[in-house]
């Protein structure tokens, strides 16, 4: 079982990352579908799919790498966790690397990246950090 599914998803994501693999599968759940279509808008993977279906449905992530092998997502950091929510309003949202990155914020219009919720004037919860 595992308790911060969100966590486990950016973990996955980052070891393949780290050891170059041309892709990454994991337990589907709506959020991390999300999570996956703010990633590939954004330029940091290069597809995503559910494969499956009912309890065995997973989601494969399809990692993206520069031309000479140089990784796309340098880093990845989860902020609001299941013992710690981390909620802001839209005033308040965070800039990460000063605009070179994004941060993932759940909203009440859905999951949005930083730029997105601060367009829309909502706040939310942050999930993480990628850039």
């Amino acid at each position: 079982m595992i308790n911060d599914p969100i966590a486990d998803m950016l973990v996955r994501i980052n070891n393949a990352n780290a050891l170059r693999r041309e892709s990454v599968s994991m337990p589907y759940s709506k959020m991390k579908a999300s999570i996956a279509k703010i990633l590939k808008d954004q330029g940091y993977i290069l597809s995503f799919l559910s494969e499956g279906e009912g309890a065995k449905k997973t989601l494969v992530v399809n990692l993206k790498y520069g031309e000479n092998g140089e990784r796309v997502i340098t880093g990845m950091k989860r902020i609001s966790k299941p013992g710690l929510r981390v909620t802001v309003e839209a005033s308040k949202l965070p800039r990460v690397l000063k605009g070179l990155g994004i941060a993932i914020v759940s909203t009440s219009k859905g999951i949005l990246t930083d730029s997105e919720a601060r367009k829309a004037n909502v706040g939310g919860e942050v999930l993480c950090y990628v850039w």
